[in-house]
């Protein structure tokens, strides 16, 4: 076999010598490099071949493929390999499809589904929804205000919030009507494999319901509730009337939502009480009302999960939290100058 001259300028070798030094080269490529300055430096290619622990053939082969491409002919050629099956028009085809009427009888697609559409292995479905950021289970609500007046309405809240009026107290105030008294068996419930779970009975009782008036001090996060049978206007009045009593001699100003029991064309009781100014959110905005949050805490933390014999022992309840989370109440930090009047919220599904 004719010998194949290896000839190279300096920079070439210096490009080799650098592939060898380089801990990020690969062995393979570090095995060729020297097996081309071996080449140069007059070794033969049984020589080589026996110092770096590869065939003879091996040696020659790579020899030539410097000879003709240079350090370029080091790296491996490109292999056409598989045909790709699932590349950038099944990608395209999984979200056309969600784009499409679900099959007859379904609410939506999920995963199995459109692997069904397209004959196609479910696996790979999903892998196109993870890499796309889709979730079909997760849902967003959201609400739009279509008050003419959101900006006005939105920026006097947001003024209360973020730079109320000296020398008086921001309220915010609204109800959460038709509590239920569920009853239901519950407990702990320890399984074989040792795990425990707080596990309740399928059945419930009904025992009635409650509706919750409560106020949010916006500066100190203090709650004042009080529980009524309805929520008519004249049980929101005489809630108010508690709040007034209980800021005797200061300003009030009492953000609520545009609930018809809140916003009666009934002056009578605001000339009574002239230190008391009404600040009405938007519709479809009580998510501007503070007292909202803490709604939320309550149901996380005293009815969600809980059993009540009596409406009068779920107001107990109810009111023995609020007595415990006055205790360390503290303001919620508001935070957001601009509001829009899309209002995106996150909600879950299981």
């Amino acid at each position: 076999m004719k010998r194949i001259p290896i000839e190279m300028t300096d920079e070439q070798r210096e490009e080799l010598r650098r592939i060898i030094a380089s801990g990020k080269s690969e062995n393979r490529l570090v095995t060729r490099a020297k097996i081309v300055l071996d080449a140069a430096g007059g070794m033969t290619a049984a020589e080589s071949a026996r110092r770096h622990g590869v065939t003879r053939p091996t040696v020659v082969k790579w020899r030539g493929r410097f000879a003709a491409l240079g350090t370029a002919g080091l790296r491996d050629a490109r292999r056409s390999g598989q045909p790709v099956k699932y590349g950038a028009d099944f990608e395209r085809s999984v979200l056309a499809a969600l784009d499409e009427k679900p099959p007859e009888g379904y609410a939506s697609w999920n995963g199995n589904l459109i692997a069904r559409h397209l004959g196609v292995k479910a696996d790979q479905v999903w892998r196109v929804m993870r890499r796309n950021g889709i979730d079909l289970q997760r849902r967003r609500s959201w609400c739009v205000s279509t008050d003419p007046e959101f900006a006005p309405k939105a920026a006097d809240i947001v003024g209360l919030y973020l730079a109320p009026p000296r020398d008086a107290v921001v309220i915010c105030v609204d109800e959460k009507p038709c509590i239920q008294a569920i009853e239901r068996q519950q407990g702990w419930l320890r399984f074989p494999d040792g795990k425990t779970f707080l596990g309740f009975s399928d059945r419930y009782k009904r025992n009635g319901s409650s509706t919750l008036f409560a106020a949010l001090d916006v500066a100190t996060g203090q709650v004042l509730a009080s529980n009524k049978s309805r929520k008519r206007r004249r049980e929101f009045l005489d809630f108010m009337n508690d709040v007034v009593a209980a800021h005797r001699g200061i300003e009030l100003h009492v953000v609520l939502d545009n609930l018809s029991t809140h916003s009666k064309k009934d002056d009578r009781w605001l000339k009574a009480h002239p230190n008391v100014h009404f600040h009405y959110t938007p519709t479809n905005a009580s998510w501007l009302n503070q007292v909202e949050v803490f709604f939320s805490i309550l149901q996380r933390g005293a009815l969600t999960g809980g059993s009540f014999e009596s409406v009068h022992k779920l107001r107990a309840a109810i009111n023995r939290f609020i007595a415990a989370y006055n205790e360390r109440a503290v303001p919620f930090e508001w935070k957001k100058t601009c509001v829009k009047p899309k209002h995106l919220q996150k909600m879950y599904t299981n």
